[in-house]
């Protein structure tokens, strides 16, 4: 690179993202801010307009945009051998934290410790849920336009219960609608901050030559793309031949390669969706399960949609896939599976597309879809809300009363988010203590 400053050697590089996978708290936001903090700010090895301009792409495709962001920004600089690296450092903690929480909670989970903790923990979390259903609505609905379809997918998901996939194509293809005859309600707007502040010269700057290998070719593209898939063929028809195509880690392999190419609007928007499928289609899990593993995710670093994860090991335990006597390792099989799965799709668009990206440095085209979609995913994100408040604040039943605690829980964490803006980590921290008080003392 030609800015002058010393060239950053894979290991060092090797050693940050290892390290922000064990730090990248906070969901999507606070990790794409620690990114910017260490990358932009501190270390000086990208500029604001090239890590925005990483940024913008990774928000226009599904899956997590943070771990997409640290795969580009690694293959940037070091080739696809660093993308890899960085993209698979930010996923590999969290996997196997949450495998070690997912087995606690399978095999002591109803210890009264436990159940206390999980008590507090899951009044924040649906806190939690509506919080960003309230920060992407802000953000996203700009138009009376864009209110419509976020309402209509609130009652579709909701009340009519519309499969998740059906709502993202109805919502993409109005936004081409819309994008066509309101432009100015379907233009993209979506700003993640300002050109540089002054904070020096960077080893990848504004002007720095986009280096050889992230130069577009189709070839390169085409290798890529056959890659990616060849690798994907290969891991899928090795399970058929291990556990038959009707097999339980077959059926999650498909599945969830099918979920990884609906997460737009993060892991909030497509959890409606495992949700349908884990408990309703498949009966991998109970919706008490699934809200149990939502607040165990909220409390790991990494992506949220790592979550899935704590699907897949208490479905291999349940089902018992390798015997009874087996059941740690079929849960972290499935497990590891699931997360394979469902992060491989993300550094394939990410090593495919990029160069593309980098070479052309110009405005992203085509963003009024994207734009109905991320409208129908406040709607989403608020029905997933409201079903997680009404199995926490009404574990029984409608007709049998209101937990009084935890719908307080719940406002307590609604009031510290927004209006307070406590961190996801300490009001997690707080609540569990008093929850497991509670649940100790025998008031819960």
């Amino acid at each position: 690179m030609e800015s002058g400053r010393l060239p950053v050697s894979l290991r060092q590089a090797f050693g940050f993202w290892l390290k922000l996978g064990f730090i990248s708290f906070g969901g999507p936001a606070g990790q794409i801010a620690i990114m910017h903090e260490e990358l932009v700010e501190r270390r000086r090895w990208i500029s604001e307009r090239r890590f925005l301009h990483a940024l913008n792409y990774c928000m226009l495709l599904p899956g997590p945009e943070a771990t997409q962001l640290a795969t580009y920004i690694g293959w940037l600089m070091h080739r696809t051998l660093g993308g890899i690296v960085a993209g698979g450092l930010f996923v590999l903690p969290s996997v196997f934290i949450l495998i070690g929480m997912s087995y606690a909670y399978m095999a002591f989970g109803e210890l009264p410790l436990a159940a206390g903790l999980l008590y507090g923990i899951k009044p924040a979390v649906v806190a939690i849920v509506l919080a960003a259903a309230w920060r992407i609505g802000s953000r996203a609905l700009r138009h009376p336009a864009l209110w419509s379809i976020s309402l209509a997918a609130f009652v579709a998901i909701y009340l009519l219960s519309v499969p998740f996939p059906a709502i993202v194509l109805a919502a993409a293809a109005l936004g081409a609608l819309g994008g066509r005859f309101v432009p100015r309600a379907f233009a993209s707007g979506q700003r993640h901050g300002s050109a540089a502040k002054g904070f020096g010269p960077a080893l990848i700057d504004d002007d720095t030559p986009t280096p050889a290998h992230a130069r577009y070719s189709v070839r390169r593209l085409a290798a890529q793309l056959a890659a990616g898939l060849g690798l994907w063929l290969v891991a899928v028809l090795a399970l058929a031949a291990a556990c038959g195509w009707d097999g339980t880690l077959t059926r999650m392999g498909l599945f969830f390669t099918k979920a990884a190419l609906l997460t737009f609007g993060g892991a909030y928007a497509v959890l409606p969706y495992v949700y349908q499928a884990a408990v309703e289609q498949f009966h991998w899990l109970s919706p008490a399960q699934m809200i149990d593993g939502l607040a165990l995710g909220e409390t790991t670093p990494g992506p949220l949609i790592m979550v899935v994860a704590f699907v897949g090991f208490v479905a291999g335990w349940g089902k018992a896939l390798f015997g009874p006597e087996q059941l740690f390792l079929a849960g972290a099989a499935a497990a590891a599976v699931v997360a394979f799965f469902t992060f491989l799709p993300s550094f394939v668009f990410i090593l495919a597309g990029a160069p593309l990206v980098e070479s052309t440095h110009g405005d992203l085209k085509f963003t009024a879809p994207l734009t109905g979609i991320t409208a129908a995913v406040v709607g989403v994100v608020l029905g997933l809300a409201l079903f997680f408040a009404q199995h926490v604040c009404w574990p029984r039943g409608a007709t049998a009363g209101i937990d009084w605690l935890a719908l307080a829980g719940t406002l307590l964490a609604l009031v510290a988010l927004l209006g307070f803006r406590i961190g996801l980590i300490p009001l997690i921290a707080a609540s569990a203590a008093l929850g497991a008080l509670l649940r100790l003392s025998g008031m819960a």
